[in-house]
């Protein structure tokens, strides 16, 4: 009989040890999957996010979109952006506030966002926003919008409706007379966090929206690039110098440096912990089980079973704990990522689209390297008992007992 195989046979002789260990390890090796996941999944999420429209440079005024800061002249800088012979086509945007009117219940705040797309390609200059339409079509003129899933069950309208709204292009403070807009669509917009309501439409909509007080600033400018990104955010930086133009991979770099180092941080404590538990719990174990067994080892060694046997076979009996146990892991690691996932998504200011636990094979390939390091070290302290066992004493002791 292989070693494996006596292995599983000890195993089977003890199934309440055997099933709490395979528990214990399944819970802490579920626990380790979603550190790993964690560790860099805001990241692969955001670059997945960043890539999704197609858009490879980001243009603003500030280091980071979202600083307050615009583009001035944003439609001249377009226009000039998109002349360059690295760029395909540009697209200025521009959001300002608005209030959509609800017949039964006060207004509620919205977020309307304006794009004008520019390119010297005819194939390019077709508008193409930064949202995804779910049903329906895209907004084409100034009296068309599109709304985002939450809005459109909130007030209950779909493509072919009308809404109401007063949009604040220049102040909050300032009274606009209200505009119709038919609704053509319902989009889905990804960097819309979990309680805002977005209405998307072209430049021109959200002018009317305005009541014509739109200056020509706008806060980002996103460019498509006609293969290399980095060679296209070089020559927008050497046109605007005074513009910060970054590909998408700068920009999860520079989010990463200031926002996401933190949760790339407690990951590692959290996965230094879990493995630290799991090398305990499976060492506690083996310990136990051999202690028990110290009769029976000392008798199969007399009855001819090398030093080198009886160490595999509690090594075996490691690996087939951890690797059962760590099989079992993987389901469970996943529905608690997506629990957790749905938990942390709830916070203020994380987009809808945004995950922080995100599947990489690179993970799965960790883990199953740390579960292999586990079953290994746990067993080298019951590896050195069998090892060192004195056969004629272990037996004495046996049968006096």
């Amino acid at each position: 009989m292989n070693a494996f195989a006596f292995a599983l046979r000890s195993l089977v002789r003890q199934p309440a040890r055997s099933a709490l260990g395979i528990l214990g390890v399944a819970a802490v090796g579920a626990l380790l999957f979603d550190m790993l996941l964690l560790s860099r999944g805001l990241i692969v999420s955001m670059q997945e996010l960043l890539d999704r429209g197609g858009w490879d440079v980001r243009v603003s005024a500030a280091d980071l979109p979202g600083s307050g800061l615009r583009v001035a002249h944003a439609l001249q800088t377009a226009d000039a952006i998109a002349r360059l012979s690295s760029v395909q086509a540009a697209l200025v945007i521009r959001a300002a506030t608005a209030e959509i009117d609800r017949t039964s219940d006060r207004p509620f705040r919205a977020s309307f966002q304006g794009v004008a797309a520019r390119s010297t390609d005819p194939a390019g200059s077709r508008l193409r926003a930064p949202w995804t339409i779910l049903r329906g079509r895209d907004a084409g003129s100034a009296g068309e919008v599109v709304i985002d899933e939450q809005m459109a069950s909130q007030l209950k309208i779909e493509a072919g409706s009308e809404v109401t709204l007063r949009a604040s292009c220049i102040a909050d403070v300032e009274a606009l007379p209200e505009t119709r807009f038919q609704v053509v669509g319902v989009a889905e917009f990804p960097f819309q966090t979990t309680n805002e309501r977005t209405v998307g439409g072209t430049l021109d909509a959200l002018n009317v929206a305005c009541g014509g007080n739109v200056d020509d600033d706008a806060d980002l400018i996103l460019v498509t690039s006609r293969g290399n990104a980095d060679e296209t955010a070089a020559d927008i930086r050497a046109l605007r110098s005074d513009l910060r133009a970054a590909t998408n991979s700068e920009v999860v770099g520079r989010i990463q440096q200031t926002g996401f180092t933190y949760f790339r941080q407690i990951s590692s404590v959290l996965t230094t912990v879990t493995v630290s538990f799991a090398v305990l719990l499976i060492t506690v174990l083996l310990t136990v089980s051999v202690n028990q067994r110290l009769g029976e080892i000392a008798a199969l060694r007399a009855l001819g079973f090398s030093r080198m046997r009886v160490v595999n076979d509690v090594l075996c009996e490691s690996a087939l704990i951890v690797g059962s146990g760590g099989l079992l892991s993987l389901p469970l690691g996943l529905l608690l990522a997506s629990a957790l996932d749905r938990i942390l998504k709830a916070m203020p200011g994380i987009p809808v689209a945004l995950h922080f636990f995100v599947f990489e094979r690179q993970a799965l390939i960790v883990h199953a390297a740390l579960l292999l390091a586990t079953a290994i070290v746990a067993a080298l302290y019951p590896m050195q008992l069998v090892s060192k066992l004195p056969i004629a004493a272990t037996l004495r002791d046996e049968v006096i007992g």
